[in-house]
């Protein structure tokens, strides 16, 4: 076992967790689970059947993470963020085989109280702000905030906010990356 749990975690059989991952107290792991390298998952995190994590994705506390997500490398879900997988829920409806697909792309953030409604993905290096509600898809680099989120920027992948000039260039002030945008995307120049 590659990997660490504290004594209070329940990993269930099934999963696949990668070496250099830690769990924290209280969470629960379900099966069937795969679970990358260098992984933190904090405390009292439920991560559902099924779910998909890549290497070095960071989970703070009392995140639930539902059947049909994937978080691919580098992805951050803050406190108390929850992702939905039926887009209609009824107790008194069985819809466990209509689960939604969720994808969080590569070095994604989500922040704190933040809710994904099911089959919106997350595109790369986003920043979804702190109690935002997420009803559609969110481009690449994007910025979004509020009930229901809407963009109010771009960021970069060191997670600064990017200010573009007349010729749709922007460089990062910390990695000094230079990004581009046309045609409403956002792409980091090599």
């Amino acid at each position: 076992m590659g990997y660490f749990a504290h004594e209070t975690a329940v990993v269930d059989e099934g999963c696949n967790i990668g070496e250099g991952t830690k769990i924290w107290h209280f969470s629960h792991i379900m099966p069937n689970c795969t679970i990358g390298e260098r992984c933190n998952i904090g405390q009292n995190v439920v991560v559902s059947p099924e779910v998909i994590l890549g290497n070095n994705v960071k989970i703070q506390n009392n995140v639930s993470i539902y059947t049909g997500v994937i978080c691919e490398d580098d992805v951050f879900l803050g406190p108390s963020m929850v992702f939905t997988n039926v887009m209609n829920p009824r107790s008194a409806v069985n819809r466990r085989d209509q689960y939604s697909k969720t994808i969080v792309r590569k070095g994604a953030s989500i922040g704190a109280n933040a809710t994904i409604v099911c089959g919106n993905d997350i595109g790369e290096y986003a920043f979804i702000g702190a109690g935002s509600v997420v009803t559609k898809e969110v481009p690449a680099f994007a910025l979004v905030v509020g009930n229901p989120a809407r963009q109010i920027g771009w960021m970069s992948e060191y997670g600064h906010r990017l200010t573009f000039d007349s010729d749709g260039k922007a460089v990062c002030p910390e990695s000094h990356q230079t990004y581009l945008l046309s045609e409403g995307k956002v792409s980091k120049m090599v």
